[in-house]
């Protein structure tokens, strides 16, 4: 099945508020690192369910430490014990909500899914969203809502920017990359031409290290799929 997550604002407000990294990017972190990602939560949410089965959750987007998932999604088996019928959507996404209350994730729809479905390899788009703050002088001029969640440009007049980018996907740190070479030419520190030889040359190691955007600034905002990929459940399904 499919499950699509979501951090609130509050949320996120809370954790910078605690003023530690909370999450190590989305994908599981190993056993001997303090910071875990979020897919180690998930799973040990489904695991709370008790399910017959070992739980192993494929993720649709890895997401960086500091980017952040407004709505990535995942996909996941899962066998109750002693051939109990599946969940329904409602009790399975408020059941898992239930075991990730303490942390910044949430679950907002479970679908049911072909077997060979796959959460990474069966999307057709991902969009991504970056935010943009000019005129932001000194960090401590970022309004405390935004702090963290979009990158704060200088020697400009005060506006926030958002940079839209869809495609079935991406390269590591394409979109961050991409938003850099886009300011640089805005900050004449780069011209059309120069980013017409980094396209040309097609070697990311060619892209100077110092000019991709930061992390906090990037949304995962949306990911899609076929729609007969995605089966909502129904009362008779929960009973079959």
């Amino acid at each position: 099945m499919n499950n699509q997550m979501r951090k609130t604002d509050r949320e996120r407000q809370t954790e910078r508020g605690r003023g530690i990294e909370r999450l190590r990017g989305v994908m599981k972190a190993p056993p001997h690192h303090a910071v875990k990602g979020v897919q180690n939560y998930l799973e040990d949410a489904v695991r709370s369910l008790k399910p017959e089965n070992e739980i192993s959750l494929s993720i649709s987007s890895r997401t960086d430490t500091g980017v952040h998932a407004l709505g990535n999604s995942a996909h996941f088996d899962l066998q109750r014990q002693n051939g109990k019928p599946p969940f329904s959507e409602e009790v399975l996404v408020d059941a898992l909500n239930f075991h990730l209350r303490p942390e910044p994730i949430r679950i907002t729809r479970a679908y049911r899914v072909p077997g060979g479905f796959h959460a990474r390899f069966r999307a057709v788009s991902r969009t991504y969203v970056y935010r943009l703050a000019a005129g932001v002088t000194h960090h401590s001029c970022t309004p405390l809502t935004d702090a963290n969640l979009c990158w704060g440009l200088r020697h400009t007049d005060i506006q926030f920017w958002e940079l839209t980018f869809k495609s079935r996907s991406f390269l590591y740190k394409q979109v961050r990359r991409m938003t850099g070479a886009l300011v640089a030419v805005g900050q004449g520190q780069m011209s059309v031409s120069g980013v017409k030889e980094l396209l040309e040359a097609q070697d990311s190691q060619a892209y100077p290290h110092n000019l991709t955007s930061p992390p906090e600034g990037l949304f995962l905002t949306r990911v899609e799929y076929h729609r007969s990929d995605l089966q909502p459940y129904t009362q008779e399904d929960s009973q079959s």
